[in-house]
C-alpha cells in the first residue's frame, strides 16, 4: 500500500496545554449545591463563569447549578434555566463569560461527553471541573479537564478527557474553611484566634521548608532553581523592614483592635437577641 493510501489516527491535543484557577467561593458553592441536592439526585452538575487570563489562564470565578435528569444512556438538561440565569449573572457582572461547567463526583462520568458536548457549543475548550464530595480519597479531591479529539483521517472518533493543571490559591481566612470543608468529620468550628494559630502554625512549616531548601542548595543536596530563588527573593523583599521593637508594637495593636472588634461583636448579639425576647414577651402580655 502507497504511503498517500494510508489512513492517520491522530489526536489534537490542542486544548490540553491549558490551565485553570478556581476561586474558593466556587467549590463552596458546588459543595453547598450538592447538600441541597433532591433526594433521587447521585451528582449535581452546573455553569462556571469566569474570563481567560492575558496568560491564556481560565480564571473561574463564579458558578451555578443547572437542573438535570439522567439515565445511564442519556442527559436531559434544563437549556432555558441555564440561559436564564446566564443573562441574570451578565447583568451584573458582564466580564464574567461561560468558560466551563462542573459536575460532583470522583473524576468522568458516562454521561460526561455529552455534557461537555453541549458546553462545547457554548464556549470553545470548555473545562470541565471534577469535586469529590463523596470524600473517596479521605478528602475532596478537585480536578480539571479539558477534551480532546480523537480522529480517523477527517472523521471524528471520539473525545477523551485530559486533565490539566489547576490552581487553587486562596487567603488565610478562606484557607481555614476549606481545610474543614475536606474533612469528612468536624468535631467544632474554629474561632478566630484558632483559625490565626492553625494559620501562624502553617507559616511556621513553610519558613521550615525554605530554610531547608536554601540549605540543600548551599551544601550541594539538591540542584538550584532558579525560578524558585526568585521567587523567594521576591517575597524577602516585599516585607517591610523595621525594628523588632516596632514590629510587635505593630502586631499588638492590630491584634487589640481585632479583639475589640470580636468583642462589639459579641455585645451586638447579646443586645439584638434581648430586643428580640422583649418584642416577643411585649407582643404576648
Amino acid at each position: 500500500m502507497a504511503a498517500s493510501d494510508q489512513t492517520v489516527l491522530q489526536f489534537f491535543p490542542s486544548t490540553t496545554s491549558l490551565s485553570a484557577k478556581v476561586h474558593p467561593v466556587v467549590v463552596f458553592s458546588i459543595c453547598d449545591c450538592y447538600v441541597r441536592r433532591q433526594d433521587q439526585a447521585e451528582r449535581v452538575i452546573g455553569t462556571l463563569l469566569g474570563s481567560i487570563l492575558p496568560d491564556g489562564t481560565v480564571d473561574i470565578r463564579n458558578s451555578y447549578a443547572v437542573p438535570h435528569n439522567e439515565s445511564s444512556d442519556q442527559v436531559a438538561l434544563d437549556i432555558d434555566y441555564h440561559h436564564n440565569m446566564f443573562l441574570s449573572h451578565q447583568k451584573v457582572n458582564p466580564k464574567e463569560v461561560i468558560v466551563g461547567w462542573y459536575s460532583t463526583g470522583f473524576g468522568v462520568s458516562g454521561g460526561s461527553a455529552l455534557i461537555h458536548e453541549f458546553y462545547a457549543r457554548e464556549v470553545a475548550n470548555p473545562v470541565h471541573l471534577t469535586v469529590d464530595t463523596g470524600f473517596r480519597n479521605g478528602e475532596a479531591t478537585i480536578k480539571a479537564y479539558v477534551s480532546v479529539n480523537l480522529s480517523l483521517g477527517d472523521r471524528q472518533l471520539a473525545a477523551q478527557f485530559h486533565e490539566i493543571p489547576l490552581d487553587l490559591r486562596m487567603i488565610e481566612a478562606e484557607r481555614v474553611g476549606f481545610d474543614i470543608l475536606k474533612k469528612t468529620i468536624v468535631d467544632k468550628l474554629p474561632n478566630d484566634l484558632e483559625g490565626m494559630e492553625a494559620s501562624m502554625e502553617r507559616l511556621l512549616a513553610l519558613f521550615d521548608d525554605v530554610y531547608k531548601y536554601v540549605d540543600d542548595v548551599v551544601e550541594g543536596r539538591v540542584a538550584p532553581d532558579n525560578s524558585i530563588g526568585r521567587f523567594i527573593t521576591d517575597t524577602v523583599a516585599s516585607i517591610p523592614k523595621m525594628p523588632p521593637a516596632v514590629f510587635d508594637k505593630l502586631l499588638n495593636d492590630r491584634l487589640q483592635d481585632h479583639l475589640l472588634l470580636l468583642y462589639l461583636s459579641s455585645l451586638t448579639r447579646t443586645q439584638l437577641s434581648l430586643a428580640e425576647k422583649l418584642n416577643t414577651a411585649s407582643q404576648i402580655l
